[in-house]
């Protein structure tokens, strides 16, 4: 199964800190985070890496090149202006043919993957699941917004950030599995979301999407606090 990492964020959040470097290669521990996202993917299995580039997208290719070093097959697609999480996904519909992982290029999950892709294709195969996004529990949801799910798993509603969520719920993780399908909600060439467009927009059609919740640590380091957490996790 090809691994679609999205990374063509301009990382405006964690820039202060590492103005001239593009937040997918920012450093941790010595290594890009995007070599650590890499090697915890390797560990579940996959081979197969579509890079989603855009800003400073030069300094990942020439880290990364073809990925042999790692002994696994990297290909890039890189977009020429900002086309958000969704935009992005499909400007490389072409590498997009069949079910596939997507994580958000800042996004640490220590998860069962294989579960994860197993529930997809189980719901996809019953229930027509269009796609599948892993959940995590945190103890408030403010920060994040919440993904309310019913008893069979179905993703029914996205709350948005709000001071009201400061309580314990799920959240997205950042770490989905689509049917190529879904890019048929996603216009070509404009900046769309995922989270803020493209998931609601397949809700309001009556599309399946479900939730996975997972177990294990959960770091975004699109921000300092991130970034600092996952320092200490990896020590």
């Amino acid at each position: 199964m090809k691994v679609f990492i999205l990374a063509g964020g301009l990382g405006t959040r964690i820039r202060p800190l590492f103005p001239d470097k593009p937040k997918a290669i920012i450093p941790v521990r010595g290594k890009p985070f995007l070599e650590h996202q890499l090697q915890l993917l390797m560990g579940h299995g996959f081979r197969h890496f579509v890079f989603c580039l855009g800003y400073m997208a030069e300094q990942i290719i020439h880290y990364f090149g073809d990925g042999a070093k790692w002994g696994v097959k990297i290909e890039y697609s890189v977009e020429e202006s900002p086309l958000g999480t969704a935009g992005a996904l499909r400007f490389a519909a072409t590498f997009f043919q069949e079910t596939s992982l997507i994580l958000n290029g800042d996004t640490y999950l220590e998860a069962d993957y294989r579960a994860l892709i197993a529930y997809h294709e189980e719901q996809a195969k019953y229930n027509g699941a269009i796609g599948t996004l892993a959940l995590v529990k945190v103890e408030d949801t403010a920060r994040y917004g919440r993904v309310v799910v019913d008893k069979k798993g179905r993703v029914i509603e996205f709350q948005e950030k709000a001071p009201s969520l400061h309580k314990a719920g799920l959240i997205n993780a950042g770490v989905y599995v689509f049917e190529p399908y879904i890019l048929n909600y996603i216009p070509y060439g404009q900046s769309v979301s995922l989270e803020k467009e493209t998931f609601p927009a397949l809700l309001a059609a009556g599309e399946k999407l479900y939730g996975f919740p997972v177990k294990g640590t959960f770091v975004d380091i699109g921000t300092p606090e991130g970034y600092y957490a996952l320092e200490r996790l990896l020590q």
